[in-house]
């Protein structure tokens, strides 16, 4: 039997390892049900080395996560996705950033990897690339936004 799994992005951590964050109660949150209900937590090598701009990766949670190297699979589906997105750029309406790199190839990272169910990021540019390919391409993860409570994402009370 396979576990389910959730990729964690780079906004995660920001807020995960920020209490002062607004989104930190939620990013604990969600951190504390995925561990409580076994499942696995996922972190890309794209996310550290993002993360590793104005952060340490001795500050991550490594013990309680799992590295997904970006890998020849991961590539192929990136290529996939980043030609849908830029046939669509315009359309998009993103704010001034560099659209393709990261946000697809962790995207495709979390369609590649069979036990990976979720993808979470507060990134709001990130979840309109991620509406996108879902109505093209329809993805197998669900996006969930950091910014909602995991108890209404996965309908439980925080007891």
């Amino acid at each position: 039997m396979m576990h389910k799994a959730v990729l964690l992005d780079t906004s995660f951590f920001l807020r995960f390892l920020n209490d002062d964050s607004p989104l930190f109660n939620n990013a604990d949150g969600y951190f504390r049900y995925f561990l409580q209900n076994e499942i696995k937590m996922y972190v890309s090598t794209i996310s550290i080395a993002e993360y590793c701009v104005g952060g340490d990766i001795h500050e991550l949670p490594l013990k309680n996560l799992q590295i997904i190297p970006f890998n020849l699979d991961h590539s192929k589906k990136t290529g996939e996705f980043a030609k849908l997105v830029f046939q669509n750029k315009n359309k998009l309406q993103l704010t001034e950033r560099n659209i393709i790199p990261n946000d697809t190839k962790l995207f495709a990272t979390a369609d590649v990897e069979k036990s990976v169910e979720f993808y979470l990021s507060s990134d709001t540019e990130s979840h309109k690339i991620y509406k996108l390919l879902k109505e093209h391409l329809n993805p197998k993860f669900q996006f969930i936004d950091l910014n909602v409570p995991f108890g209404q994402t996965f309908g439980v009370l925080d007891l």
